[in-house]
């Protein structure tokens, strides 16, 4: 029962979302871009300037790039399988291979696994940001409804341009070098950065409700969940298996493999138009499923599951 407690204003938000569009029909591109270029570099900026970098990095940026290139090449196997044009490879790689161990994942942590648990997700939090403004970006930009006209070179273009990755590499220079920031400046940084989560979350709900159940691509989104709900954590498995480190940070990556797709995709794919409505669905989807498959994943690797 406390399982759906924790996950219970995940899914409000989503409905506020999806009630306000209904309603007051906003314009969703534009709300997507606001936070891709206002919002979400500031915090970038604040989570790389806060959490301090340790040896450990390395290993955690190694698997989670690895991870990540692993249901890539997948995705794309399958993709060349079934002769998808390269938009629909890219939505796939959009709603496939990046999770939400952010606002979805840490607190499922805390709860299994205690401070230790949480300390570990914000730190794959940030890892995971930075993957999706670079690798997630640059499969969004590909995609895009004008890839057919848009050179390789247009599209790294794209993603030199977005901001998110400079905030996050400003954060660090800020670390390494102690520069050290005002109590109000910080106090600033953290809530215009801090709203960009629920404001995901609300631009997601907004999505959902453009889409008509009767356009789905069903069997894309069939592959989708099952890259992102079972192939992923069985990747996982395998990558910490050489990993030095502890059962329980084991556990903990393992876990966060298995979380439902990053609403974050969301965004990327309705600012450049990149089947929006396959990434929505396949994220809205995830999320009502992992209510089923991670108390699952968690019985596999033994860890408790509060009542």
């Amino acid at each position: 029962m406390q399982f759906f407690i924790i996950l219970f204003p995940i899914f409000s938000i989503f409905i506020v979302g999806f009630i306000a569009q209904k309603v007051l029909k906003f314009d969703v591109a534009n709300l997507s871009k606001m936070s891709l270029y206002v919002l979400s570099p500031f915090l970038a900026f604040k989570t790389f300037y806060t959490h301090t970098l340790t040896s450990d990095y390395f290993i955690y940026i190694a698997y989670i790039f690895g991870l990540c290139f692993s249901l890539v090449f997948i995705v794309s196997m399958w993709s060349i399988a079934m002769r998808y044009s390269v938009k629909e490879r890219c939505a796939l790689i959009l709603s496939s291979c990046f999770m939400n161990n952010g606002n979805y994942g840490t607190p499922v942590l805390l709860v299994f696994f205690g401070s230790l648990g949480f300390d570990l997700g914000v730190i794959m939090m940030v890892l995971q940001q930075f993957v999706m403004s670079t690798v997630g970006i640059y499969y969004a930009a590909k995609g895009s409804a004008h890839s057919d006209i848009v050179s390789q070179k247009d599209v790294i273009k794209k993603v030199i341009r977005m901001p998110v990755a400079y905030g996050a590499f400003a954060g660090i220079i800020f670390q390494l070098c102690h520069i050290p920031l005002s109590k109000s400046i910080m106090t600033s940084i953290g809530m215009i950065g801090d709203s960009s989560i629920v404001i995901i979350m609300i631009i997601l709900g907004m999505q959902l409700a453009k889409i008509k159940i009767t356009q789905l691509d069903y069997p894309k989104l069939s592959f989708a969940l099952t890259a992102r709900m079972v192939i992923s954590p069985i990747v996982a498995f395998a990558m910490v298996y050489f990993m030095p480190l502890s059962p329980m940070y084991k556990q903990i990556l393992i876990v966060l493999a298995a979380m439902p797709n990053a609403a974050n995709t969301t965004l990327m794919s309705v600012q450049f138009d990149t089947h929006p409505e396959l990434v929505s669905s396949a994220t809205l989807v995830s999320t009502l499923l992992s209510l089923i498959t991670l108390p699952i994943v968690l019985s596999i690797i033994g860890a408790p599951i509060p009542i």
